[in-house]
């Protein structure tokens, strides 16, 4: 366990250089944030039924989205992995007297944590002042915030164990960019992040309900908010812990099984 601590030690010192970027990236968020609320709001002025979520609830959760993207979302990535396992230098990797799964595991986690650090604070400090019904609101009480840091929490380390299949599937498709594609933009969707679950037809929330992705953030952001109870939530921990077991294992079975038949490029 020290060498991963280490690892996401360093990770994490190293992302935390790259204010720049971070700055580029709130400026970013914070335009996508008022775009999409000034979508929905000229939905709701003109819906004919209850919408799912109050305009509030949903203003709440598109800045929790914007804030925490870097946790969330699966597009995130590592492009030195990718070289690593493109150019046949995952050999070095290789000697590590450490895990391979654990060492990705802690530097991915690292780099995503880093990078929210930067962006959030000053994205839910405005949210905060800005005019209804564009602010983020507090939490209906103490109890919903907690509930809300304990999903975030497992959430992160649940996208990071569904990112991992992402660089595992480049050990055979020697194409990043198609497994970029591929799981950004179907995990996208199925985490709420391009719109929220309670929106989308009763039979593809069915679906959504039976795959891990929308534990990743629809799940967290609804439960800031209170649209989703208490009780509900508790039990939605519960159903993280067993997806991030299960996910963890058979990841970490399935690059053990990659490993023994890679053939590194260049002999």
């Amino acid at each position: 366990m020290r060498t991963y601590r280490s690892v996401f030690k360093l990770r994490l010192l190293l992302g935390m250089q790259y204010r720049a970027a971070a700055l580029a990236g709130v400026a970013t968020q914070f335009f996508w944030g008022f775009m999409l609320i000034m979508i929905y709001r000229a939905f709701y002025l003109h819906a004919s039924g209850q919408p799912p979520m109050s305009l509030e609830e949903l203003a709440s959760y598109i800045w929790l989205q914007q804030a925490f993207l870097a946790l969330v979302a699966l597009w995130f990535r590592d492009n030195e992995l990718f070289t690593l396992i493109t150019t046949g230098n995952i050999a070095y990797e290789l000697c590590r007297p450490a895990d391979l799964y654990g060492f990705w595991y802690a530097k991915l986690l690292g780099m995503r944590l880093s990078a929210a650090i930067l962006r959030c604070i000053p994205i839910l400090l405005v949210a905060a002042f800005l005019p209804a019904p564009y602010r983020i609101q507090l939490p209906p009480d103490a109890s919903a915030f907690v509930l809300f840091a304990a999903a975030l929490l497992l959430g992160l380390l649940l996208v990071v164990a569904i990112s991992m299949f992402l660089y595992i599937s480049v050990f055979v498709t020697m194409s990043p960019t198609g497994s970029m594609i591929v799981f950004g933009l179907i995990g996208e969707f199925l985490a709420g992040l391009t719109i929220p679950v309670p929106y989308m037809p009763s039979w593809l929330q069915q679906i959504v309900y039976a795959l891990p992705f929308r534990w990743t953030a629809d799940f967290p952001f609804r439960v800031y908010s209170g649209n989703i109870p208490h009780d509900e939530a508790l039990i939605g921990l519960a159903v993280q812990v067993v997806w991030l077991l299960s996910l963890t294992l058979l990841g970490r079975w399935l690059l053990g099984r990659t490993m023994r038949k890679v053939v590194v490029q260049g002999g």
